[in-house]
């Protein structure tokens, strides 16, 4: 996969995916989606260690993980320099997803470095529930048939607010209610 792009399910909705540590290939899923450059690009993790390795960890953050993934939600949390400032637009903060899906997971295990995680859909297209709804250019796909749809939530840890509403809204407002 080494600076292509891959379709791949997840527990939302297909994603795709690209090397997210190579400036190449995030520049690929920018132009496959047609994607404004100021705008973040999430990525997906395939357990807690790779996360450290990109973002800094802190407890609040530590909560979320332990409550609610691997799951629908993607955590945003200070980016390690490590990351291509393509990634967070600027920012120095970085979109986590660690999907419940045994494909995914494997995608990302086997890959052995996390990958991006934006959906596979021109941006503002229709949401990719099916392969026939990834309508960016791809160099393989993984089809695993229709998926649930609900776009995971968006949380950011570090200003402590929902960013998108999506899959366990309510479950997360609560922890946020709590922690922050």
């Amino acid at each position: 996969m080494h600076d292509g792009l891959i379709v791949y399910p997840t527990d939302t909705l297909y994603g795709l995916g690209a090397d997210a540590l190579s400036d190449e290939a995030i520049l690929k899923v920018f132009e496959a989606k047609g994607r404004e450059y100021h705008r973040p690009i999430s990525i997906a993790v395939s357990d807690v260690e790779m996360m450290e390795a990109v973002a800094y960890i802190d407890e609040i953050s530590q909560a979320c993980i332990d409550e609610f993934l691997p799951g629908p939600v993607t955590i945003v949390l200070k980016a390690r320099n490590i990351l291509s400032p393509y990634l967070t637009a600027g920012t120095k903060k970085i979109g986590i997803r660690y999907p419940d899906h045994e494909t995914a997971l494997e995608i990302i295990k086997k890959y052995d470095s996390p990958i991006t995680a934006t959906s596979a859909n021109i941006s503002g297209g229709p949401e990719p529930l099916s392969i026939e709804l990834c309508n960016v250019p791809y160099d393989f796909a993984v089809n695993a048939g229709q998926l649930p749809g609900t776009p995971s939530t968006v949380v950011d840890l570090v200003d402590g607010e929902i960013i998108r509403a999506g899959a366990d809204i309510e479950k997360i407002a609560a922890f946020l209610a709590k922690w922050c």
